[in-house]
């Protein structure tokens, strides 16, 4: 029998259907794929070229004077970088799109994938988001910052090498908000932060741990919205992810690495989205709000159940996605 669980951080009701349940196997494309090459002459993001994606904001150099990690502007922002976020039309609420949008080009190497990084390139990797996060908060049009990964072609990624991007926009995102406010609520009701409480039950109860490190722990949720949905919570209490120390965010890379190694082998690396979820330097002290990390395998579609009624039908027992990811074992990683 189907059952219907209530996500305490979201507010989404969630169908849980068993009857549903697909083995691992049965979500991903399973059919030959091509290798993909280190290098591609019309790539603007690969080694060599970059006179295609001239715009560059940051780097991290080998020491040898070629980057590992670079961040361009966006080409093709959603917002411009130009300009004030002044009202249009009061009336219908809406103002200048202003703010800032970057390409966070995590590697050198066409086919480089998170799953198969060493320490030291995921090191690197979030020492820029870190730098570029708190560099947008820095600019006085900004609201809110959101970091976001796109992995393959069924997670809305449109250029093959791998790339993480950075948005800053001049309003606070109306999703963002509501869970604010529920997290602000849980408090006020129980005297408790609701993502604390939810991290100490599921530790205690262990049936969708994935993975736990001295800092982090990775769980799929009570009621995950979809299969296979991983969040990553800090141990420590804090509102943004800048605050996290060098010795936790080395961990959250290495937890990061072990997690995508799952999915690559468990779900034959299928496409995924990845978000940060965190307020800004200035609200790391609110006692409501815990940033974390979300992972969410794109082996499933919204369709229009979902878009009636707001709910989720998650043919993946959370528990049981929850085992397979625990008993899956990354790929052999190599120090580059």
């Amino acid at each position: 029998m189907s059952e219907i669980r209530y996500n305490d951080i979201t507010g989404d009701w969630v169908i849980i259907s068993e009857a549903r349940a697909k083995r691992p196997m049965n979500f991903v494309d399973v059919a030959k794929r091509t290798l993909i090459p280190s290098y591609v002459e019309s790539c603007p993001f690969c080694r060599g070229n970059e006179s295609a994606s001239p715009d560059e904001e940051f780097r991290i150099d080998d020491g040898n004077g070629n980057w590992r990690v670079r961040s361009v502007r966006n080409k093709f922002s959603a917002l411009s970088a130009s300009g004030e976020p002044t009202p249009l039309d009061p009336a219908r609420k809406t103002i200048n799109g202003v703010g800032r949008h970057e390409v966070i080009i995590e590697s050198p190497l066409h086919n480089r994938i998170i799953a198969f990084y060493s320490q030291q390139e995921i090191n690197e990797l979030l020492s820029v988001y870190r730098t570029r996060f708190m560099n947008f908060y820095e600019d006085p049009r900004v609201k809110h910052v959101i970091l976001y990964k796109n992995h393959g072609a069924e997670a809305g990624t449109s250029l093959e090498h791998p790339h993480s991007q950075i948005v800053g926009t001049p309003v606070l995102p109306g999703q963002v908000l509501q869970r604010i406010k529920l997290a602000e609520k849980s408090l006020w009701e129980t005297g408790q932060c609701i993502f604390c409480r939810t991290l100490a039950e599921e530790v205690k109860e262990q049936k969708r741990l994935v993975a736990e490190t001295e800092h982090f722990v990775a769980f799929i949720p009570f009621a995950s919205l979809s299969p296979y949905h991983v969040w990553i919570f800090p141990k420590e209490h804090s509102a943004c992810f800048s605050t996290a120390s060098s010795s936790a965010m080395a961990d959250l890379g290495s937890l990061l690495v072990k997690i995508l190694g799952k999915f690559y082998t468990a779900l034959q690396n299928p496409s995924f989205n990845f978000v940060i979820r965190s307020l800004s330097p200035q609200e790391a002290d609110l006692p409501y709000f815990h940033w974390y990390l979300a992972i969410v395998p794109r082996i499933s579609k919204a369709a229009g159940f979902e878009l009636g009624t707001g709910m989720y039908i998650n043919s993946s027992v959370p528990e049981h996605a929850a085992e397979v990811l625990r008993a899956a074992v990354p790929p052999v990683l190599f120090e580059g």
